[in-house]
């Protein structure tokens, strides 16, 4: 496989942010996906979330596992940590990175298939034990690595590109993380980016577990009439619950939004979410109400994009084990030994 480098070189009077970073430092190799696949624009989403939110690249950690989606973290943020683990085993992966090193923003990149089907206990239990990440699906129904068979997330009902129909019902990430307990779901479409960026900015200014479904079009197997992954389908089908700005204490961010009344849910870490309704009767902090939001348009034939649900109060692994602030891959022999008599009173404790 040939890999094609960006130039170093770029415009001298590129814009930076409040870091000094131009979006460039935040790009990757170029990609070697199919033209106009939809994960290349979930990539540069993620390349406009991490610039707008000034993050230094070396404190965030990608990690990722098999498939068309695990192959994208080589084409954005080429100066963060990165690790590309096995078929489905990112999530334990990256638990066990977050557990050494709290300090560091671990943002998970997988598909449908690494973590709906082989990777879905995974998946499941990352979720249900609080690890503090952003979990991104990049979704498109299909195993486009191998030529196009139906995913567990494709919909029943729907159509391969041969015609074949799917007979089996799909997974509905977004509503299996809800039961979980993830404290921000969200989901959204490659090709709307104006959506999609501030739901990632958002995500990874989140404390706890974020989860990210993000239904994005394989062109090559799944972009037909009979598809419910394709670009015409979503966004005919696209039922928005709301529009999402993202403020962080330390700057203010002004938008341009239409008429519309404006919610503000400020998060345990100081951060703001700001939440545009489109109908008034949707609340983004009500877990069961997005969880039969979300059952009631499945059943009127439409995807709900949008940020479902955030828990303004959400605690993550490190809070419910009682770890220490100082990041554990740094406690050194004498840190990790006490003693006889701290493990006396431990024994003396226990009887």
């Amino acid at each position: 496989m040939t890999y094609i480098l960006k130039p170093k070189m770029h415009h001298p009077e590129l814009p930076a942010n409040a870091r000094g970073f131009t979006r460039r430092d935040y790009e990757g190799r170029v990609s070697t996906l199919c033209a106009g696949c939809g994960h290349d624009s979930i990539s540069a989403a993620i390349v406009q979330a991490a610039f707008e939110l000034d993050i230094e690249p070396h404190r965030l950690a990608k990690m990722s596992g098999i498939g068309c989606s695990s192959k994208t973290p080589d084409y954005f943020l080429g100066q963060s940590h990165g690790f590309n683990s096995v078929h489905g085993r990112m999530p334990s992966v990256l638990t066990g990175a977050n557990l050494a090193n709290r300090d560091l923003i671990y943002l998970g990149v997988s598909g449908d298939g690494d973590s709906a089907s082989i990777g879905l206990g995974q998946f499941a239990h990352s979720i249900r034990r609080g690890v503090n990440m952003c979990y991104i699906v990049e979704n498109n129904g299909v195993y486009g690595l191998t030529k196009g068979q139906f995913s567990a997330t494709s919909d029943k009902g729907s159509k391969s590109k041969k015609g074949v129909e799917n007979t089996e019902s799909g997974i509905d990430l977004v509503a299996l993380a809800l039961q979980l307990g993830a404290t921000y779901v969200g989901r959204s479409f490659s090709g709307d980016k104006a959506q999609l960026v501030p739901l990632i900015k958002g995500a990874l200014s989140h404390h706890g577990p974020a989860v990210l479904d993000v239904v994005s079009p394989c062109v090559a197997f799944n972009n037909h009439a009979g598809s419910t992954k394709s670009f015409d389908y979503v966004r005919e089908h696209n039922d928005a619950v709301n529009r999402l700005d993202v403020i962080l204490g330390r700057a203010p961010i002004t938008a341009d939004y239409a008429p519309g009344t404006v919610t503000e849910v400020i998060q345990h870490d100081g951060s703001t979410l700001r939440l545009r309704k489109l109908e008034e009767s949707y609340d983004a902090t009500n877990r069961i109400g997005a969880m039969n939001y979300l059952q009631e348009r499945h059943a009127a034939g439409e995807i709900v994009t949008g940020l479902l649900f955030v828990d303004p109060d959400a605690t993550d692994l490190h809070d419910r084990l009682g770890t220490m602030e100082r990041p554990l891959n740094t406690l050194g022999t004498k840190d990790l030994t006490p003693g006889a008599a701290a493990l006396a009173k431990i024994n003396e404790g226990l009887r």
